[in-house]
């Protein structure tokens, strides 16, 4: 066999789907966790600033800050060994499929794990979903924050008096960030007009916005999963019922 005839086989035996999809994880995943943990932080340090004066008001949040990046970390490590294992069944399952490599066949302890990686993976796609919408929650936060700056400006330039803009305020207490007893737990006016144009809070909004993508790609690539594993697996039980084994 040449050489030729033997890398057109090496390429007829990966996995493109699974390798994509691998790749598109880790991209989610090194978005989602890194971007994520910099915007916690940074948001700690803005919540404190500006929306709470008291430790004990804002002592909830830190706690749950601290423990969600513990969490960034465990994620990191269980999706790169989760893509890793993916992949590797990826390869299995295409070398099994595709009958001109002959020692590669079906097996029954293959197919039951394929179907396990299915159902894993399934479980975790909607997990993920909610991850995903969680995520879009700070978003959501510091968009209509900016969006309340920006009519904050256009009111300054038109109007010379500041009660005219005085009472446009950005309550962090009606998102869940404080509690209700929290003061001043809102930033109004100037003095929010002020904030967002800050550095530290655009710096946040970019973070969130690329956290949240990176949890958009993360959830595609577990759908791409499904659709090969779930192929592959859809034809290793029909070469089962052929008598290919």
């Amino acid at each position: 066999m040449g050489c030729y005839d033997c890398c057109i086989r090496c390429f007829w035996a990966v996995p493109y789907p699974s390798l994509a999809a691998t790749l598109l994880l880790y991209a989610g995943m090194a978005l989602f966790c890194g971007c994520g943990h910099e915007a916690l932080s940074n948001t700690e340090v803005l919540v404190e600033t500006y929306f709470a004066r008291n430790v004990q008001d804002f002592v909830v949040m830190a706690s749950f800050i601290k423990y969600f990046q513990y969490v960034i970390y465990g994620l990191a490590s269980f999706f790169f060994l989760f893509g890793i294992l993916l992949l590797a069944e990826g390869f299995y399952t295409t070398s099994a499929v595709k009958q001109t490599f002959g020692e590669f066949r079906s097996t029954h302890c293959g197919r039951c794990l394929s179907l396990t990686f299915i159902i894993v993976t399934y479980i975790l796609a909607f997990i993920w979903l909610a991850v995903f919408a969680f995520s879009a929650i700070p978003v959501y936060f510091l968009f209509n924050m900016e969006q309340t700056c920006h009519n904050i400006n256009i009111l300054a330039e038109t109007t010379p008096s500041i009660n005219q803009h005085g009472w446009i305020c950005m309550d962090a207490r009606q998102y869940g960030l404080l509690p209700w007893n929290a003061m001043p737990g809102k930033a109004c006016g100037m003095t929010l007009a002020s904030i967002c144009k800050t550095s530290e809070f655009y710096v946040t909004y970019d973070l969130y916005i690329a956290a949240f993508a990176g949890a958009g790609v993360t959830l595609l690539a577990l759908f791409l999963y499904l659709a090969a594993t779930t192929y592959n697996y859809a034809v290793l039980r029909f070469l089962g019922r052929k008598g290919v084994r």
